[in-house]
């Protein structure tokens, strides 16, 4: 399996892209921005893409989505509980004062275990509300490799108090699915470095309270 991870937008989301090397299909994860960069690297690596996941649609995990359904034709899913977010991306760029990226339509069918297949990727779907309503974590239980999106950080967790955040859920999510990943599971997050499930929860300060 070939899977890369770089920063995309102003806000500097990690994108994903997993190919299975066999067939050259490929599932991109939270094309955040930077569409351009994106389709470059979809042409170098040769991919075709089966499907665009996101795990949650905060404007920064969205921005490119659009022009790159566009270009594939791909599906693009999110998780029902978080089509409202994309409902006010209006509203989420003034906040942090952006452009209004352009907008697709969005398939709400990533429910809790629904495995996505593009070749032989089997990404499963692990929902983990709290940081929004309809965040989600991609598991490829065969690489030992979680995509968390704004859950769970090195060292970090998601913010709560943006739309629909939840303090006490975010910590439940945590506790019972995401903590539920072996030790040596890597950790691609939403932002910033890579870790793994053992590390963050020998070394991460605010899962003190998840564990408790």
């Amino acid at each position: 399996m070939h899977i890369e991870t770089f920063p995309v937008g102003r806000l500097q989301c990690n994108c994903s892209i997993v190919v299975d090397p066999a067939t050259k299909h490929a599932i991109v994860i939270d094309p955040g921005g930077d569409y351009e960069k994106i389709r470059d690297r979809l042409d170098a690596l040769g991919a075709h893409v089966s499907a665009i996941v996101h795990t949650h649609t905060h404007i920064d995990h969205v921005g490119a989505t659009a022009p790159l359904q566009r270009s594939t034709g791909a599906s693009a899913k999110i998780h029902e509980g978080d089509r409202f977010l994309y409902e006010m991306l209006p509203i989420q760029a003034a906040t942090i004062g952006v452009q209004v990226p352009e907008v697709c339509e969005m398939e709400g069918d990533l429910k809790d275990d629904l495995v996505i297949s593009a070749g032989s990727i089997r990404l499963r779907v692990m929902h983990t509300p709290g940081h929004t309503p309809g965040s989600v974590t991609f598991v490829l239980d065969d690489e030992k490799l979680a995509f968390t999106g704004d859950t769970l950080f090195r060292r970090g967790i998601g913010r709560t108090d943006l739309w629909g955040g939840d303090t006490d859920l975010i910590f439940r999510s945590l506790r019972e699915r995401v903590l539920g990943l072996e030790d040596d599971v890597k950790v691609v997050a939403g932002h910033g470095p890579s870790t793994t499930i053992g590390d963050e929860r020998r070394a991460n300060p605010f899962l003190r309270r998840s564990l408790g």
